[in-house]
């Protein structure tokens, strides 16, 4: 972005070239493209959500840090519990109420208690949309039921990201796309393409099934401090007490849900091993 591209065709530019990467792995190993009607609609909303999320967090760039907005956008967790207790019954708890309160705190301490200039009403506000809809893009994968490959929903749902991004630059005059310029920027939508998302969404996966959502769910806390480190270190982002303790709140907060959902989880599993138990005594005892 600071080479002159805009947020738009640098999304644009990301997605294609890991479409074009996912579309030539798929053919390799001779997987399936076929699609469902019922696939297509979902990829669709998918894609639409996600680039909705991804496009309002780029353009946050220009109103506020990274490793602030990487911050904020980390609620999502919260939002996700939120919305799952609205709209799908499922209990609030008081760990969620914390949790929410905390997070509220820590986006209150990084907008009134900031005096560096990183932090605006736009920026927060964009961040918060794009943890929306990404917490929406989560809820609608676990709601869907459908059952795809995740090379291929992936490709199928980046597909619709360039169709979304292509819509909203014909509403938007000030971002018209643009192919990369130069070799800088051609390696930069090439690292986009690789890292945060052929890479990133594959290891996921990986990740979930060898060691559990929970785990990788607590290792993704390294997100947003990751991104905090790298805007100090490598783009010189000043990091002050108010900016660092809003930080600390919103962590905190997600780490409740997190670990509020792993108690519940061990507890019902707990629960199930005792009463399996019981039921083979009596059994035994039977026979």
């Amino acid at each position: 972005m600071n080479l002159g591209m805009n947020a738009a065709s640098a999304l644009f530019n990301r997605f294609a070239l890991a479409a074009i990467i996912l579309l030539i792995l798929m053919i390799l190993q001779k997987k399936p493209l076929n699609i469902s009607l019922k696939e297509f609609k979902v990829t669709a909303i998918l894609g639409f959500l996600f680039a909705a999320s991804t496009l309002t967090y780029f353009i946050a760039f220009h109103y506020m840090s990274a490793g602030i907005a990487a911050t904020i956008l980390f609620i999502y967790p919260v939002m996700v519990a939120v919305i799952m207790a609205i709209f799908f019954k499922e209990k609030i708890t008081l760990l969620t109420i914390l949790s929410i309160t905390l997070s509220f705190a820590g986006i209150a301490m990084l907008y009134f208690g900031d005096n560096s200039g990183q932090v605006n009403t736009a920026g927060v506000i964009l961040v918060l949309i794009s943890a929306l809809t990404y917490a929406l893009y989560i809820i609608v994968i676990n709601r869907s039921g459908i059952v795809m490959s995740a090379e291929k929903m992936t490709f199928y749902v980046l597909l619709s990201c360039l169709a979304t991004i292509f819509i909203y630059t014909l509403f938007d005059s000030g971002s018209s796309l643009m192919p990369p310029q130069s070799f800088p920027m051609w390696g930069y939508c090439l690292m986009l393409a690789l890292i945060p998302t052929i890479i990133s969404l594959n290891l996921m996966t990986i990740a979930v099934e060898s060691v559990g959502s929970t785990p990788t769910a607590v290792m993704g806390a390294l997100e947003p401090l990751t991104a905090v480190i790298i805007g100090c270190l490598v783009m010189h982002e000043s990091m002050t007490l108010h900016l660092f303790i809003g930080i600390v709140l919103i962590l905190i907060s997600v780490g409740l849900i997190i670990v509020g959902k792993t108690f519940k989880k061990h507890s019902i599993k707990i629960i199930v091993d005792e009463v399996e138990k019981e039921i083979i005594r009596h059994w035994r005892w039977k026979l």
